[in-house]
């Protein structure tokens, strides 16, 4: 094992060559709607934190040419990492007072707020140039976005828009994830109305779990997140990509509890045996989540094992009882998340989405990258 695994408690083992394969599913299904979409990579919090120049860099290689990532600063440090060619959109857009650093950094602002519309504007007649923008419209979420009647005065006053170049009208699905629900026509419906008033625009609508709700919502852009790291796109349904990511943490100490002896933080667990139980190297400053304790469980070869008693920040005890010794000794990996106990497995464990399980993968966890192809 190299130095640098043995320097930290925890290993989050990240699978290039399973993102590159989610990323040629998901494209692959985009092209047999039909309709020529290209499929970006959202790629914001650090590849919902498998790290975004390791994600884009091995998707660059598939033909990816668009990123999303939410903040200035994830644009500046990603496009020193991809060629000119490629093109980074910043979902927040620019805060104010910021345009020309997304014009010195090749960066195309996705602007929500008529005062982001103005101050794109004023930059381009500055530099006496069209400057690249998406425009985002509110449909229905009620986040982010351009509202009915801000779209209606930009139809009304096109000189509101001159000196940008709208690359793609774009909009946020609230409930992809579940295709009966009616909020996704609706959206759609909306889109396409406010879309009508733009008619030279081009469409972006669909995230990962839109590109699963057929071609009508694909548009020329689809922004897959999650998708690309192995989250489920459909309630209920098989998920069909790949999982990339396995997480390993270190026994620190094993010892052996009396019946009546309690664990951890608040000794929420009280032993009903003899037992066998072993600390791991994480906790919840790490993003092993106080949800977990008392009702989670880790792996030794397949073998599960329960928590036991509350995660604390750096820290987490498990019942090791009836794993071999060999396994389950001080110094040895215990496995939580697996092929076979997913991110979205511990979600649902722990009541959250795989997002937040994901994303909340701390720093002090060692990234070890391979990418097999």
């Amino acid at each position: 094992m190299s130095n640098n695994l043995l320097q930290h408690g925890a290993v989050l083992r990240v699978d290039l060559a399973a993102v590159r394969a989610n990323y040629r599913l998901l494209k692959g299904m985009l092209k047999e709607g039909g309709g020529g979409t290209e499929c970006a990579a959202v790629v914001k919090a650090d590849a919902y934190g498998l790290g975004a120049a390791q994600v884009a860099s091995a998707l660059l290689k598939e033909g990816c040419r668009h990123y999303f990532v939410a903040h200035l600063d994830e644009g500046v440090r990603l496009r020193s990492v991809l060629p000119g060619s490629a093109q980074i959109y910043v979902l927040h857009g620019p805060p104010p007072g910021t345009e020309s650093m997304f014009h010195v950094h090749r960066l195309v602002p996705v602007l929500s707020t008529m005062e982001q519309i103005a101050g794109w504007r004023r930059l381009a007649r500055q530099l006496n140039a069209a400057l690249p923008a998406v425009i985002q419209f509110d449909t229905g979420k009620s986040g982010l976005g351009l509202s009915s009647a801000d779209l209606a005065c930009l139809h009304q006053e096109s000189h509101l828009v001159c000196g940008i170049d709208v690359r793609y009208a774009m909009s946020q699905l609230a409930c992809a994830d579940d295709p009966e629900h009616p909020a996704n026509q609706a959206q759609l419906d909306e889109f396409q109305r406010l879309r009508a008033m733009f008619p030279k625009w081009k469409a972006s609508l669909a995230n990962s779990s839109g590109i699963f709700l057929g071609a009508r919502f694909h548009g020329d852009l689809a922004r897959p997140g999650a998708a690309l790291y192995g989250l489920a796109p459909v309630h209920g349904a098989a998920n069909p990509l790949r999982q990339p990511v396995q997480l390993k943490a270190r026994i620190i100490q094993v010892r052996q509890l009396a019946a009546g002896a309690g664990v951890g933080n608040g000794l929420t667990y009280k032993a009903t045996g003899p037992r066998r139980i072993a600390t791991l190297s994480i906790g919840y400053a790490d993003g092993w989540g106080r949800g977990m304790g008392n009702r989670g469980v880790v792996w030794f070869d397949g073998v599960p094992a329960p928590m036991a008693g509350m995660v604390s920040m750096d820290t987490c005890s498990v019942d090791v009882t009836g794993i071999a010794e060999d396994k389950s000794g001080p110094g040895q990996f215990a496995d939580l998340v697996t092929a076979h106990y997913t991110i979205d497995d511990i979600a649902r464990a722990t009541g959250t989405v795989g997002d937040e399980i994901l994303t909340g993968l701390g720093p002090r966890i060692y990234r070890d990258y391979v990418d097999e192809n």
